[in-house]
């Protein structure tokens, strides 16, 4: 049978965060927004205080890791970005080529490719619309995009996918607690910063979405009801059995 992949696509496959400081720098200026980077927080925002209630994030927004800002200065720029006509299709891939590349190896593997997002909606076409022409303006035709919410983990279950590809250790951690899928972390950052839970807990890490399709292509190649496939997967993501409740 063919493999079933869900991947995440802000900071996965999309440059959401680049294009969040851009809007930021839009917002509260340049200086401000390489103060927001580095950490500072807003002068109306009084450390230590909290924010009101409607001054919160958006629920179903992502999550802004790049931006170290308080609650009210995220709201405040989601405000901003949901203003924007069709913000979702202009960001850019992270990893030039790579969306192309997963459409051609999908093909010719007959892999069943599913997205998975949180984007808020945004002026213009909804998010899932925005996401699909984004997807195939970089060259997967067709793409099946799911505009989420709730558990990864349930997500992947109730979708019946084999592997999720996130680059949240969070909702890899969903994952691995409430589904059989396996979860791959793109985590591109400094390995001294990777949570050290997550390969105890059966977390793949890879530092591209590049690497991820060859370890993937090797998996194929074998079969995934193959016997042993799984511990193929672990193998190549350099993993021990996980430890599960």
């Amino acid at each position: 049978m063919a493999l079933r992949v869900g991947f995440d696509l802000d900071g996965v496959l999309a440059d959401m965060e680049s294009a969040l400081i851009q809007r930021a720098e839009e917002l509260f200026g340049e200086a401000m927004a390489r103060r927001l980077q580095e950490g500072a927080a807003e002068p109306a925002a009084a450390a230590g205080s909290d924010p009101p209630t409607d001054m919160s994030p958006p629920e179903n927004s992502p999550p802004l890791v790049g931006l170290r800002m308080t609650s009210r200065q995220q709201r405040r720029l989601w405000q901003h970005v949901e203003s924007i006509e069709n913000f979702w299709e202009g960001l850019r891939e992270i990893e030039p080529g790579v969306i192309g590349r997963l459409a051609s190896v999908a093909t010719e593997r007959r892999w069943e490719i599913i997205f998975l997002t949180k984007r808020p909606e945004t002026a213009g076409a909804t998010a899932q619309v925005q996401s699909q022409r984004w997807l195939e303006a970089n060259g997967f035709p067709l793409p099946s995009v799911f505009v989420v919410q709730g558990s990864r983990g349930r997500i992947a279950a109730s979708l019946e996918l084999d592997i999720v590809v996130d680059d949240r250790p969070e909702n890899c951690l969903d994952v691995v607690v409430d589904s059989k899928a396996r979860a791959i972390l793109v985590w591109r950052e400094d390995e001294r910063h990777l949570p050290t839970a997550a390969h105890r807990l059966g977390i793949g890490t890879v530092k591209s979405v590049a690497e991820c399709l060859d370890i993937l292509t090797q998996v194929d190649a074998v079969g995934k009801d193959q016997p042993g496939v799984m511990s193929r997967v672990r193998k190549l993501l350099g993993l021990k059995e996980p430890a599960r409740a």
